[in-house]
């Protein structure tokens, strides 16, 4: 690990100028490059105190053993420096977005003297109009079958087309119409073009004024009863008509532009494209990689359009790109449109939609970008031999004996200090055990003090497994307290445990040792008789340390337990003054990185619903033998609380289901509930008015 004071440049030596930088490690390679408006102060931000920086950019910095720099005239000069030198050097450190697959653009080779349509991947060339990217190669081939009845352009190889000059025979598409034969000479090369070129200013958008003269073509033949042309012009229109059906009109038909949408988390993005020309989506394309840079979404969508637009020039460039964030800094902003508008050779728009269509089409994009990203994980995550690895990485890392077929996560959620509660989840084999997980309300103690609350949840945890295992006598003075209740292939493993409707631990009893056996009448496990390899707490090395110290109390010496930090960068284990530090491709990392998003959205929802609950608490709840049904038969009979606690007891008992002690009993409930109303006689049902009195709580 380098110690960035070592290649600090010296104080003065940083110009005060817009420019690109570099960092190489000790064998020269680059491992990072950025951009700044102004050197200076960006270079120094990196050579504060470690401990101010954020966990990716202290890596950063560590591994690296000098920096260099390059000064530029303008901002827009910087981006374009910046985009070259990361398609260069293809620095560790920098976000780079490749595409998830390769998608298919349909190409016209107006470079050539017979332009022919088709079907290409890869890297642009030079002199090919492209459209799309399209989502798969059999909807371009539709597209395409439908308009050459009306653009009868050239789509063969090379050899095919050569060797119909050589017989002087066209193909089958030349005798079915679907070609207009330039290989035999039935159009000259000059006519052939023509076609191509109206082919392209269709598929560009330009549609409305080409079926309009259709149309008027039609018409004229028809007046001029020429009426097999009038049909075949009729049938040219529908079929083009048909062509445009297949992408959907979502903007004004002159609109050409491209939408970006962001999704992300800690470790990963996922970035979606939709390419609106002429009011319609004629393609859709995507990206994920791993944020290993410290960057915000303004930032994610500048790399974006680095990778997006970077090669691109000319139309290929829309008018309008459409975006989820821009920089705070309105500089960044301007620069970043500058060179997307030097690269169109016009001016561009980059924006933010506020209203109207593009902001609800921006909305689509953006649950496309949620979904891509979902589904990504999804894949990722139910791959067996990825699993395989991940719990492999976790072992070797941790120094386990064997690796950890059961692991557990922990964690504390609470809003200020209120309704504190924990959450235990469940990873067997790497994948989630919804029928294990367990919450928790935190009892030894009032307030907010993750530590504490940490420690309390894990003892109670494990108090309960040996509890289980004393009760059935599976515990004995010569096993320990460590003894275990089976190994993985035990037959009462989880993999068999009983699915229940609901988490335990709701009625907050979660704590007391069960009255009955260690396993169910079926013979399926407890929840908490089965002990894991691993816990997981969230947090660093305070919880970790409480964590330990719980077991420690218990005698229990044969789990092991590490800490992650919020940042997911760093495992701590406890008695180590230094984290454990997992590559960032590492499998193990992202498996642990699962694990506490799981158990910090299955806290974070009991917590809100505990909040939600007390918010919603009613004077009615206390009311001996008044149940749901009869709370609302009151409150819909009344319409509402304030009405039914100025009702008399014999009101109250009209409503149906109600006998008059339960009406006495809600008529004190409510009396007590609310400082300042008159007292109930109870006896006779009256509602004293007060008179200036002393009034009854």
């Amino acid at each position: 690990m380098a110690d960035p004071s070592s290649y600090r440049p010296k104080p003065g030596q940083i110009p005060d100028s817009p420019g690109v930088y570099r960092f190489r490690d000790d064998h020269r390679r680059v491992i990072y490059v950025g951009k700044a408006k102004s050197l200076r102060p960006r270079l120094s931000s990196y050579f504060q105190d470690l401990a101010n920086l954020h966990p990716r950019t202290r890596t950063m910095v560590t591994t690296a053993a000098s920096v260099e720099w390059t000064v530029v005239s303008t901002e827009v000069e910087a981006l374009q420096l910046e985009y070259s030198w990361i398609k260069e050097y293809d620095p560790r450190f920098n976000v780079k977005y490749r595409d998830d697959k390769s998608y298919p653009y349909l190409a016209v080779t107006l470079n050539e003297e017979f332009p022919r349509v088709q079907v290409m991947r890869g890297a642009k060339r030079k002199g090919v109009r492209y459209f799309g990217p399209y989502g798969h190669a059999w909807a371009i081939r539709e597209t395409v079958d439908l308009m050459l009845r009306v653009f009868p352009v050239r789509t063969c190889s090379a050899g095919v087309f050569k060797n119909a000059e050589r017989t002087g025979r066209p193909c089958l598409l030349g005798y079915i119409g679907k070609c207009s034969a330039p290989c035999v000479g039935r159009v000259t090369p000059d006519e052939h073009r023509q076609l191509a070129e109206e082919f392209c200013d269709f598929m560009a958008g330009r549609t409305g004024a080409y079926i309009r003269r259709l149309e008027q073509r039609m018409a004229d033949a028809a007046e001029d009863m020429e009426y097999e042309k009038a049909g075949r012009l009729r049938d040219d229109i529908g079929a083009l008509r048909r062509a445009m059906e297949k992408n959907a009109v979502v903007l004004a038909d002159a609109t050409d532009a491209d939408l970006i949408a962001v999704a992300e988390d800690e470790l990963e993005a996922a970035v979606q494209i939709f390419h609106v020309r002429g009011g319609r989506v004629r393609g859709q394309r995507g990206w994920v990689t791993d944020k290993v840079e410290e960057v915000d979404t303004a930032g994610l969508v500048e790399h974006a359009l680095q990778q997006l637009y970077g090669e691109e020039i000319g139309d290929s460039v829309p008018k309008e790109v459409l975006v989820p964030a821009l920089s705070e800094d309105q500089r960044e902003t301007d620069a970043l449109a500058q060179w997307l508008s030097e690269r169109r050779g016009s001016h561009v728009s980059l924006r933010i939609p506020q209203r109207g269509d593009k902001k609800d089409l921006m909305a689509t994009v953006g649950r496309n970008a949620q979904q891509s990203l979902a589904l990504h994980k999804t894949k990722r995550a139910s791959d067996l031999t990825t699993r395989s690895r991940a719990l492999e990485e976790i072992a070797q890392a941790l120094g386990l004996d064997s690796v950890p077929l059961r692991i557990e996560c922990f964690d504390i959620s609470h809003l200020q200090g209120d309704d504190v509660v924990a959450s235990m989840v469940v990873f067997e084999d790497g994948l989630a055990r919804k029928s294990e997980y367990r919450r928790f309300q935190i009892k030894g103690f009032e307030g907010q003090d993750d530590v504490r609350s940490m420690h309390e949840v894990i003892g109670r945890r494990f108090k309960r497994y040996l509890a289980e295992k004393e009760r059935t006598g599976e515990w004995t003075e010569e096993e320990g307290a460590d003894g275990r209740n089976g190994s993985p292939e035990d037959p009462a493993s989880p993999d068999r445990t009983a699915q229940h409707p609901t988490a335990p631990g709701e009625d907050g009893h979660d704590d007391h040792p069960l009255q009955t056996s260690l396993k169910e009448d079926d013979g399926r496990p407890k929840r908490f008789a089965y002990p894991p390899q691993l816990v997981v707490v969230d947090g660093g090395r305070p919880q970790v340390a409480a964590a330990k110290r719980a077991m420690d109390e218990l005698g229990i010496d044969d789990v092991a337990v590490c800490g992650l930090a919020k940042r997911l960068e760093e495992v701590w284990v406890p008695d180590e003054d230094d984290p454990v530090v997992l590559p960032r491709s590492s499998e193990g990392l992202y498996l642990l990185q699962r694990v506490r998003d799981e158990a910090h959205r299955f806290a974070i929802t009991y917590q809100r619903a505990k909040r939600a609950k007390r918010i919603r608490t009613s004077p009615l709840d206390d009311v001996p033998g008044l149940g749901e049904t009869r709370k609302q038969a009151l409150i819909k009979h009344f319409g509402s609380v304030k009405k039914l606690r100025q009702a008399t007891i014999e009101q109250i008992c009209e409503v149906p289901g109600l006998g008059r002690k339960t009406a006495e009993s809600v008529a004190v409930a409510l009396a007590r509930t609310a400082p300042a109303a008159p007292a109930v006689n109870t006896a006779t049902g009256e509602i004293m008015e007060d008179d200036g009195g002393s009034t009854h709580d």
